[in-house]
């Protein structure tokens, strides 16, 4: 997709919409009958299902990859019509999940774990050779040199976010790889290079403790954007300080990620607590990426620092989107217990960071499907009535289209990358824990978490001060 969730914040939103706002995506012309295949199967067991999904999800990723890097297309339409002649623009973030995409993929055997290695072993042989910006990548890439596309005119550097969903995915690969045989742990080793050489204190403009989501080689700071919480870039800080070369110190996230305490919320919506003020905002739940994106790799079971419980947390935010769309107050056709989910996609009349508070009757599948670790027996129900009931409206390629609305009778056949990786992870790390465990299990994760007052029983983190200190 166009990495754009991440950028569905504050004035970013404005960018999103300049830059989108133009595509118009009614009248989709008929897709290749190979492209949209209905469902024969309507008595799948969950656990078949779920497989069914991540298989299907996972060939954006995989047959669908841009062709020299082997990392992920911004978006792939279908029906073959593309804004900007970018087919062959690649999405950092999105290649992030896609690579997460990717393990998911050996351990289920929808590859082998040789085609996983060889397709790995490509992807950051490119990424070691594309364009840097003090060690971090552009939001888009043009696949076929590995330059910079610029996301905007001033938007033709580093984007800070977009790396760090990268740079979680390339410690998964380098935990997952790194006790296999010697080629293996030859992959291990440049994954791990290319995480270390991110300069996260680059990013701090200046060493003001706050970091910022932009730099431009031809406009400096000129963007202006320090990423203060609560949204979906918490991930940014962990590494950031949890980085063995170019960390930062624990107070950039105490005072630029959390305001110094001012994160915290007190408000509640249906019931339930929203624990963190999203954006600022004290009673108001942004998109439901913002309890995703952060959390493909980094396990929130158990979580805790002073300022939250990262399960109740995200929990929370996916059952306000629940209930918000059961009670429907704009009345949209469709919404329900088994239509709901509000996130960052396509709209109706081009892009939008879809919320409680931004509800244009459009349904995003993966903003429930996402959330299966959270609410289980809710996200099943949906998957269930998009497979069974929607059918071919909906089922195509890779897996379910991006979104749709019953109101419109919108059901537009295409995908975007950032939307659909969250997906084949989501619900691998519901069913098994595999990438939470992968991306936990690094010694400098836990020691950066532990320096930042995290505690975790599900994962032993580091009270050893000589590892915390060596991260200082």
């Amino acid at each position: 997709m166009m990495n754009l969730k991440t950028m569905v914040t504050n004035k970013n939103f404005a960018k999103i919409l300049l830059l989108f706002g133009f595509i118009g995506f009614l009248g989709c012309s008929t897709p290749k009958a190979e492209d949209s295949q209905p469902p024969t199967e309507t008595t799948l067991s969950d656990d078949s299902l779920l497989t069914l999904v991540q298989q299907q999800t996972f060939q954006y990723f995989w047959e669908g990859a841009e062709d020299i890097s082997g990392l992920a297309r911004e978006r792939i339409h279908i029906d073959g019509v593309y804004p900007q002649n970018d087919q062959n623009v690649i999405t950092t973030g999105g290649s992030g999940f896609g690579i997460m995409t990717i393990l998911v993929g050996i351990e289920r055997g929808f590859i082998t774990r040789s085609e996983g290695y060889n397709r790995l072993t490509r992807i950051v042989d490119y990424l070691e050779k594309a364009d840097r910006f003090h060690g971090a990548w552009p939001h888009w890439l043009y696949g076929p040199t590995g330059k910079v596309k610029p996301f905007g005119e001033k938007d033709n550097g580093g984007d800070l976010v977009e790396t760090a969903f990268m740079a979680q995915a390339l410690i998964c690969v380098r935990q997952y790889f790194n006790e296999g045989n010697i080629e293996e742990k030859g992959l291990a080793k440049k994954a791990d290079e290319l995480w270390k050489g991110i300069d996260w204190d680059f990013y701090r403009n200046g060493e003001q403790n706050v970091l910022y989501w932009h730099w431009s080689p031809n406009y400096g700071w000129t963007m202006n954007f320090p990423i203060r919480g609560y949204d979906e870039c918490l991930i940014t800080y962990v590494l950031a300080v949890s980085s063995p070369t170019h960390g930062v110190p624990a107070a950039v996230y105490h005072e630029g990620w959390a305001r110094n305490g001012a994160i915290k919320s007190s408000a509640e919506q249906y019931g339930y607590k929203v624990v963190l003020a999203h954006n600022g905002h004290e009673g108001t739940v942004g998109p439901l990426f913002w309890s995703q994106y952060s959390y493909l790799a980094l396990d929130p079971r158990e979580l805790k620092d002073q300022y939250a419980d990262y399960w109740t947390l995200n929990k929370n935010h996916t059952l306000i989107d629940r209930e918000y769309c059961i009670e429907n107050p704009k009345n949209f056709k469709g919404y329900g217990k088994n239509a709901w989910g509000l996130t960052a996609s396509y709209s109706v009349d081009g892009y939008s960071g879809h919320s409680p508070k931004n509800d244009l009757g459009v349904i995003t599948p993966t903003a429930a499907i996402s959330a299966i670790p959270y609410t289980p027996e809710y996200s099943m129900d949906v998957i269930r009535y998009l497979y069974n009931d929607l059918g071919d409206k909906l089922w195509g390629k890779y897996g379910f289209y991006d979104a749709y609305s019953e109101t419109d009778n919108w059901f537009p056949k295409r995908y975007l990358a950032i939307d659909q990786g969250t997906i084949p992870v989501m619900i691998e790390n519901h069913r098994s824990g595999l990438l939470w465990d992968l991306f936990m299990s690094a010694p400098e994760i836990k020691a950066g978490l532990t320096k930042l007052g995290f505690t975790s029983t599900q994962h032993n983190l580091t009270t050893n001060k000589e590892v915390v200190n060596s991260i200082q």
